[in-house]
């Protein structure tokens, strides 16, 4: 945990990144809750999000006590428990609820108070379809699922004065290749809870590999344009260049030198008067998992495009660009940005 008095939207960020790899996670979580119930955040508004991640720290490492405790101070933490930030919070009680044993009840009215979120928030699917997993039922998340995507694409249908989904090929908005809509989030997530139930493909598991291929598409055209803006971090850098020894050339021979690609590219981004930058965590998995389910090589630049949009449209996977240049530097390092990646854009 930083040392300063206060914790800050970097500091945050940082934690989000790097619990998990600490030699005590759980305390770090303890810290994060203390933090947010003395007042030790800079800004107030974080506490919700702070309390959020000190559940999610404690869910992953098989503690549901104090995962429900911090989700259900997390919720109590955020304006109202309709608040879109609390989704997150109330799904991880959801999953600490199943996990702690005679409690499903409770759990499924939580994540059924979470269901009409699924057609509104591109984050939905993806949380409440993994609590629904982790309680044995995945065959609820793919009904969940499918009723939402058929009435997102009949609303769209409708609005463009078609015929609603049963239609051989309807057409829907993937949005930009950065920041995909609701229904490709929907799309993906049931085509993959249909997978783990071994169901056999269907139309909507068609669109949704259609929707995948547009995404790499218009994400591989803009490639030799711009940078994909991928961090590995340390151990993922280590892992990705052992396995696919040809990406030292994309991303840089060892993790010094891509995170000064990285710095480099951010600054002269914003020279070039773009805000709101940020680089976007990767992990070997993800990268590996994309591929497959694209039946390619995660060499390939056209793969690794597609993967970089796709990680870039979750809000968790962004670290944002530039910190303070006292506070803790973006890479994760556990030094201040001034004594370690900032002097890299110079070098």
């Amino acid at each position: 945990m930083p040392t300063r008095d206060k914790l800050t939207k970097a500091d945050l960020a940082e934690l989000r990144r790097s619990a998990l790899g600490t030699a005590n996670p759980l305390g770090v979580a303890a810290d994060l809750a203390e933090a947010a119930e003395q007042g030790r955040l800079e800004d107030p508004d974080d506490a919700g999000d702070a309390l959020t991640l000190a559940a999610e720290i404690a869910e992953i490492r098989a503690r549901p006590d104090a995962a429900l405790r911090y989700a259900e101070q997390a919720v109590s933490a955020y304006p109202s428990g309709e608040d879109p930030r609390a989704g997150f919070a109330r799904a991880l009680r959801a999953r600490a609820l199943f996990r702690a044993g005679g409690r499903d009840d409770e759990a499924m009215a939580e994540l059924t108070a979470l269901r009409p979120l699924l057609r509104t928030q591109p984050d939905a699917p993806a949380y409440v379809s993994a609590a629904l997993d982790a309680g044995g039922r995945s065959a609820i998340a793919e009904q969940w699922l499918s009723e939402a995507v058929d009435a997102v694409l009949n609303e769209r249908a409708t609005a463009a004065g078609s015929a609603t989904s049963t239609a051989v090929d309807p057409v829907v908005d993937l949005g930009p290749p950065d920041a995909p809509g609701v229904t490709f989030f929907l799309l993906q997530q049931r085509h993959r809870v249909r997978r783990n139930l071994n169901l056999p493909h269907d139309r909507q598991d068609d669109l949704a590999d259609r929707l995948e291929t547009q995404l790499v598409r218009r994400a591989g055209e803009r490639r030799d344009a711009e940078s994909d803006l991928l961090f590995w971090p340390r151990g993922e850098f280590d892992r990705l260049v052992a396995e696919q020894p040809a990406l030292a050339e994309v991303y840089g021979p060892d993790w010094d030198a891509h995170r000064g690609r990285l710095e480099k590219e951010l600054v002269r981004l914003r020279d070039a008067g773009q805000a709101g930058l940020g680089v976007f965590g990767a992990t070997v998995a993800g990268l590996t998992a994309f591929a497959s389910r694209r039946d390619g090589d995660p060499a390939d630049a056209a793969v690794r495009a597609g993967y970089a949009a796709e990680v870039a449209a979750r809000p968790s996977a962004r670290i944002p660009w530039p910190p303070e240049r006292n506070d803790a530097c973006w890479c994760g390092s556990g030094l201040k940005y001034k004594k370690d990646c900032l002097p890299r854009s110079r070098s």
